[in-house]
């Protein structure tokens, strides 16, 4: 999200959406990548077609290009309506150490109420390790940010010195992965699988083996 600057308007660039001025311009583009967003749950991107998402918001594809320029910016401006939308739900201080982790645990309850979101992020993810795809850069970036947002959880709850970071990194990937992998499985068998539990046993059971003193398990 660019800054806007004071004074005269910052000429919007071709990487950016346009910006409607009337109300009821604004609410057709909101429209608009609401109804994309669930096309590219649904189909991922590649699959999904400027058409449909046309067609089902009652316009031409050059009324969506209008408002989104691309199929690439429309993609990222949905990936960035779901960041959004997290962030808005965290509030305006992330929670640090174990607080961040229990947060984890919340936020897969939560996912559990917005299959959606989740479908959209499971769908992409994958789809984004193919040549050349617009969303590759927007994981990258947030699982490097997501990984060091976790290590730090870690190394906090569990009192680590700086030469157990290694460590810490790898249990993050591990907790991650399971998210991830839940989203999917849960995706499939919504009824077989919770994931909220399944990842906060993970996170207990990482937490109980960077700092046994700490996190005794239950029984020994």
């Amino acid at each position: 999200m660019s800054d806007q600057s004071v004074g005269r308007p910052a000429r919007r660039t071709k990487t950016e959406p346009r910006t409607p001025r009337s109300p009821e311009a604004r609410q057709r583009q909101r429209d608009i990548l609401h109804i994309a967003m669930d096309t590219f749950a649904a189909r991922g991107y590649n699959n999904a077609s400027l058409a449909e998402i046309a067609e089902r918001a009652g316009l031409t594809q050059a009324g969506v290009l209008h408002y989104f320029r691309s199929k690439a910016l429309l993609l990222t401006s949905v990936l960035e309506l779901r960041d959004r939308t997290d962030i808005e739900q965290l509030g305006s201080d992330r929670p640090q150490g174990l607080a961040f982790l229990r947060h984890l645990v919340d936020t897969a309850h939560r996912n559990a109420e917005r299959e959606g979101i989740v479908r959209l992020y499971a769908v992409l993810s994958a789809e984004s390790v193919t040549d050349d795809h617009p969303a590759q850069r927007y994981f990258r970036d947030r699982y490097t940010g997501l990984r060091a947002f976790v290590t730090d959880a870690l190394m906090e709850s569990c009192g680590l010195p700086e030469s157990d970071r290694g460590r810490a990194h790898d249990a993050a990937n591990a907790v991650i992965a399971v998210m991830d992998g839940l989203q999917v499985q849960w995706l499939l068998a919504p009824d077989s699988v919770d994931m909220a539990a399944s990842t906060d046993l993970v996170i207990t059971s990482l937490l109980a083996g960077l700092a046994p003193d700490r996190f005794a398990r239950s029984g020994d």
